[in-house]
This record gives structure tokens, sequence and C-alpha cells, in this order.
């Protein structure tokens, strides 16, 4: 039985046990969220976790780390490196998109090396086996290559894995008919889209949906179906091809749920500040609740170097308005490979974003450490102060800069604190 299976006939999995002790929630609330397809605990039973997550209805918004090698920079070691890195900054998963030196062994020492979940994304492995090989083209991917490299991750103990079984020809012509400032920027979506546009042909991905339920199921893999229509540009956000996707992974959503495989909805991408809470809110509508995970959003195109913090802008109203796991986007985006630092910067402005968004939804106890923090200020307790914030190592750092650590004030205010004053005059 599958985790889902076993919550729907009234067990509750250690896993699921976990994760309500972790997020301090009723068990039995968590596991009928789970049996609606509400919330899920990837948790791959290939694989012996240190760590089990929940996204969903109920729950701390999560935050992903993105990582993995490219044809350019293909080091393992660099790559478990910035693993280290994201589980230190406070990741709750991490996904491997590597798709350069030998990907499954990466991915295996990834699995093997990371205390979190671990999602990917297989129609990469698909994607590099193609160009390898004697088409030297993606083109020469099969439908078989497909589905074998979703077996592939699923074997080697992935958690969830992104499949862009929402790209169909008719998403496709939707798209055609609109056309986009920057069109595709899913990188598996236009493998697909590049795929079928060429074999005049369906996704095998969505053309055989019960095949991958079936090793879904049989590994108990969770989906997380990808948004391979995602904006990448603010002026092609929820555009036609975008909203027809996600309606199509909303009803492969619903026949995941019926198969016993728990599955989540990805979602954009770049969209203007306005618009980030109406797509949440739409998708959790169409999508029967569905948790929902979204890249960013990033709110503006301009900024290179600095899309963590539009990222964050984005994630923080995407969290408020429902949305349940941020990946995260660090200063390299659009630009290159992140360095260990920018993995750790990334985390640590998504986890700002998704605490924010937590508080704003009126989670239970989602401003206990900011109401204890600022009482912690106000009493000048530097000590605790710098060892409770989000990134101790960063206010420590800064903290010096200014005032020795056995100073009560900052170098800001000084001798005029108003805490010291108050505390003087009163």
């Amino acid at each position: 039985m599958t985790l889902l299976e076993k919550v729907r006939a009234g067990k509750i999995p250690v896993e699921v046990r976990h994760v309500a002790a972790d997020e301090r929630v009723d068990p039995e609330v968590l596991a009928r969220n789970i049996a609606l397809g509400h919330a899920v605990v990837p948790a791959n039973r290939c694989r012996k976790a240190k760590r089990f997550l929940g996204i969903g209805k109920g729950l701390r918004t999560k935050v992903n780390a993105n990582i993995g090698t490219s044809r350019d920079y293909p080091r393992v070691a660099k790559e478990l490196a910035k693993l280290d890195a994201a589980v230190k900054a406070g990741a709750d998963a991490v996904m491997d998109l590597s798709t350069g030196g030998d990907i499954r062994a990466i991915r295996r020492a990834v699995v093997k090396h990371s205390p979190i979940a671990v999602g990917s994304v297989s129609i990469y492995d698909a994607a590099v086996a193609a160009v390898a090989g004697v088409g030297k083209n993606i083109l020469a991917m099969t439908p078989d290559s497909m589905l074998a490299a979703f077996r592939a991750h699923a074997e080697d103990g992935i958690d969830f894995i992104t499949v862009h079984a929402g790209v169909t020809r008719d998403v496709l012509a939707d798209l055609a008919a609109h056309p986009r400032v920057c069109g595709m920027v899913s990188r598996g979506g236009t493998f697909l889209a590049e795929w079928m546009k060429h074999h005049k042909a369906e996704n095998p991905y969505y053309e055989r949906f019960d095949e991958l339920l079936d090793i879904a199921r049989e590994f108990d893999v969770t989906l997380s179906l990808g948004d391979g229509l995602r904006p990448g540009a603010i002026a092609d956000a929820n555009d036609p091809a975008q909203l027809h996707e996600l309606r199509t992974l909303a009803g492969l959503a619903r026949r995941a749920l019926a198969k016993g495989v728990q599955s989540m909805i990805e979602g954009p991408g770049h969209v203007p500040l306005h618009l980030v809470a109406e797509h949440v809110r739409y998708q959790k509508k169409v999508c029967h609740g569905a948790p929902f995970y979204v890249l960013g959003p990033l709110v503006t195109d301009i900024a290179p170097g600095y899309d963590h913090i539009t990222s964050a802008i984005g994630g923080a109203v995407a969290a408020a308005a429902g949305a349940d796991f941020l990946c995260y986007v660090t200063p390299s985006e659009h630009l290159s490979l992140p360095s260990v630092e920018e993995v750790h910067t990334g985390v640590i402005a998504a986890r700002i974003a998704a605490h924010a968004g937590d508080i704003a939804k009126g989670l239970p106890h989602a401003a206990d450490w900011d109401r204890t923090f600022s009482q912690r200020r106000r009493k000048r307790d530097w000590k605790k102060l710098l060892s409770d914030c989000i990134d101790p190592a960063a206010a420590k750092r800064i903290r010096l800069k200014g005032k020795p650590a056995d100073s009560d004030v900052c170098s800001m205010c000084g001798e005029y604190c108003v805490f010291r004053l108050q505390d003087e005059l009163d």
C-alpha cells in the first residue's frame, strides 16, 4: 500500500506521525488532508529518510533548493557541498537537476547524502541519453525512454519527481495562438514540446499517464506535476496556455489521487505582483486544494543578480495567498549555476518569504518566533538575538563590524538607543 492508501484505510503511517509532531498538528487531521489530496508527505519506499517533509493544508510553507551539475560543471563534490549548505541554511528539500557528468551516479550520491527529501526531473535523463546516443539530439527520445527515465529516478529513491504531463498538443496550440515575449522557458517542457512538434505526437507522459501512475505507485513516489508553460516574463503571466495547462494538471492530479498516488501542482514563474495572489487562489480552486509548489514567483524581470529578492517578494505574497512550497531562487538565476554561498543566500531569502506568508495565513505558532525575538530585542539580549535569528552567522558578522560583543547597543543609535533611554529615564 502507498502512504495515501494507508491513510484512506484509517492508518497513520510513521511518516505522517513524524510530520504531525514536527508541525504540532493533529496526526488524524493531517492524515485526512492527505486522503483528500490537500497535503502530501513525499517518502519513496526505497529510501530510508532521516527527516520527513509535509507539504500542504495546515502545514508550514516549505522551501526547496535546486542543485545539480551541468556539462560545464559536472563535479559531484561541488553539488554535495551545495546540498550541505542548503540543509544548514534550513531548506526542507532539495532537487537534483543534474545534466552533466554521470547523472545517475550523481543522483544516487545526492539521495545517499541528503538528510532531507529529494526531488528530480526525470525527462532530463531521457534528453541527455538521446543527445549522447546515435541520434545526438533530444528528438531521439522515445516514449519508452521517457518512462524508463522516470522508473530509474523512482528506483534510485527520489521522493518527488517533476513530470511535465500537462504539456499537451492542445496546450501548445493555445501557445501558438497567443505568442509570448519569452515563449517557453521550462527546460523539461521545451524538450517535450519540441519532441511533440517534430514527431507530430502527443506528450507520452500525458498519453501514458496510467503507466506513469503504476510506476509511481510501485515506489510510492509523489508526483510534482510540472508547469511546462510557466511564464518567463511578467508580460506572459496568466496567459491562455498557462491556464490551460493548469486545468489539465488539475485533472491529472485527480487521476493520481484515485490511483493512490500523491501529487502536487507546480506553478510560476514570472508574475507581476498584483497577479500573484489571484493566480494562487485560481490554482487552489481549479485543483481542488492540491498542494501548490511555486518557483518564486519573480515579480519583475529586470533584476539579474538580485533575483533572490524579486522571488522572495513574490514568494511571500504567494505563501500568504495559499502556496505551500517555495522553490528558492539564487542571485545567479538567469546568469549561472549558483555557488555554495549563493545557495545559502537563496535558501534564507525563501525562508523569510515562507515565514512571512505563514504569519499572514494565521498558522498556529507562526508568529511565536517573532514575538519572542522582539521581547529579546527590547531587553537588548544580544546573545539570544544573534543565536535565534534566521541567519545567525550573518547577523553576528554584521553586528561585530560596528560594536564589540559585550556592548548592549548597536552602532546605529549608540548612546541614543531608544530601549536604553526608556530603561534609564522611565
